[in-house]
């Protein structure tokens, strides 16, 4: 069987060339004679891998020297309790809650301090973002968080909130790298790369270093879980994930290729405005999201009939379209259109979803 087109939200479409030439390095990575999975993390093949990967997302970025790039096990959730571990020295954080993993990263919060949800678009199914231009935020509030790009609810911050002098920390999971960034109007960024960088297993987190202090915000955070431990240990403390960060070290090099965030920013929305342009003329097919706030990452529609969208999700997966499936909090569809999903994925799913809707009229 030939490449399908995988619309998954996450773990998702990796860029083929990385694929290939991971694929190529499986047994003999540059003459070391064994895998990237076999080799040690002291090794000098290895140390090379780690620092270009790091260096390879700084230029990217444009990652200022006075933040820290911290490679860690484990997946986006961990952060939850992360974030207020080591941030959380007042007690108190402002979150807004614009889908399941802020709500999860809030309630996950509420074990270690006082969480104040400053704004909320809960009224509407999350498909909206809310005004965040003049939140009531507690002054003694230590940060505001986001997540940015919601996956589930396809959602994208197109302005980042007013946070009156409080540092922003965001989960940058779902739209990760998928346009420019200007890294100093966080004081916190990170992600889980199964969706638009590596494989599952790695996170990522660029944290400003006064944020690093020698005691974390709970006395008895874990080692592990200890960014200043971290940073310090260039993400060595133990044994990081080597080979996926081995896998995001390819991507970061392919984006770079890509013409850099600039260019995926024009290749993303390319693609998404393939996807949206047939949604708004369709009339079968609706996206559930208000046109100023849509991600170009995550793509949420639906028929408005449970039967028919099963219907399509059935045919769509014969004829090679996989993942499209809303998750269960939202049900109908979801095409996620991540960096490595190419323009034509995305030509082909409207074709289809064209010859669809005139089929089933």
């Amino acid at each position: 069987m030939g490449r399908v087109y995988n619309f998954s939200a996450g773990p998702a479409v990796l860029p083929e060339e990385v694929l290939k030439e991971a694929a190529e390095e499986m047994l003999d990575y540059k003459g070391t004679g064994m895998s990237v999975m076999e080799m040690s993390h002291r090794s000098k093949a290895y140390d090379t891998i780690i620092k270009e990967a790091e260096q390879d997302l700084r230029d990217l970025m444009g990652i200022p020297d006075n933040y820290k790039v911290i490679f860690r096990q484990g997946g986006a959730n961990l952060q939850f309790a992360e974030v207020p571990m080591n941030l959380m020295y007042n007690g108190k954080a402002a979150y807004i809650i614009t889908g399941q993993w802020a709500k999860k990263a809030a309630a996950e919060a509420e074990k270690y301090g006082e969480v104040v949800r400053v704004a909320s678009s809960a009224d509407k199914t999350f498909s909206y973002i809310p005004d965040c231009s003049d939140l009531d935020i507690p002054e003694d509030a230590d940060y505001v968080y986001i997540c940015e790009n919601n996956t589930i609810y396809g959602t994208k911050y197109k302005t980042l909130p007013n946070t009156k002098g409080h540092e922003l920390v965001a989960d940058v999971s779902s739209c990760f790298l998928s346009e420019p960034i200007d890294v100093t109007k966080y004081g916190v960024i990170y992600g889980g790369v199964q969706k638009n960088v590596g494989p599952a297993g790695v996170q990522i987190v660029i944290v400003r270093e006064d944020l690093l202090k020698d005691e974390p915000a709970v006395k008895n955070t874990p080692t592990m879980m200890n960014w200043k431990i971290q940073a310090d240990n260039d993400s060595l403390y133990n044994t990081p994930p080597c080979y996926g960060i081995y896998i995001c070290g390819k991507v970061f090099k392919w984006i770079k290729k890509m013409g850099g965030l600039e260019g995926m920013k024009v290749h993303n929305e390319k693609k998404a405005k393939i996807l949206y342009d047939f949604l708004d003329q369709s009339k079968m097919f609706k996206g559930t999201v208000r046109p100023e706030d849509r991600s170009l990452m995550n793509v949420p529609f639906v028929t408005g009939n449970e039967e028919l969208d099963k219907k399509f999700v059935a045919e769509a997966k014969a004829a090679g379209f996989e993942n499209l499936k809303g998750h269960r909090t939202v049900g109908g569809m979801r095409a996620s259109i991540y960096n490595a999903m190419p323009i034509e994925g995305v030509e082909k799913l409207v074709e289809f979803m064209k010859k669809f809707e005139a089929e089933n009229a």
